[in-house]
């Protein structure tokens, strides 16, 4: 009797500021980290959330800035947004 078990391709979680252009996903999580100077974690959440960066939204990379790939242009749903890439690292994408 043949296997008829069926691969499944594992999801890769990774941060929306290492993504190139092209790259296309839904949004999985929003994890501010401590790092960032100035503004606290959950200020960046919150503006990232009032920007329409919420779980399941479709998310595309349209374009990344000359100097140092920053800052990124990113389509959320119908929304074309520019981030600095630092936050783009808070916005966890699969």
């Amino acid at each position: 009797m043949a296997d008829t078990l069926t691969s499944v391709k594992a999801v890769e979680r990774v941060p929306l500021g290492l993504a190139r252009p092209g790259f296309r996903g839904h949004i999985d999580a929003i994890v501010a980290a401590d790092d960032t100077p100035g503004i606290a974690p959950g200020e960046v959440e919150r503006r990232l959330l009032e920007l329409g960066f919420v779980e399941g939204a479709a998310v595309e990379v349209l374009h990344e800035g000359p100097l140092g790939r920053d800052p990124i242009a990113v389509r959320v749903n119908d929304t074309t947004i520019a981030l600095r890439r630092r936050e783009a690292m808070a916005i966890i994408v699969t």
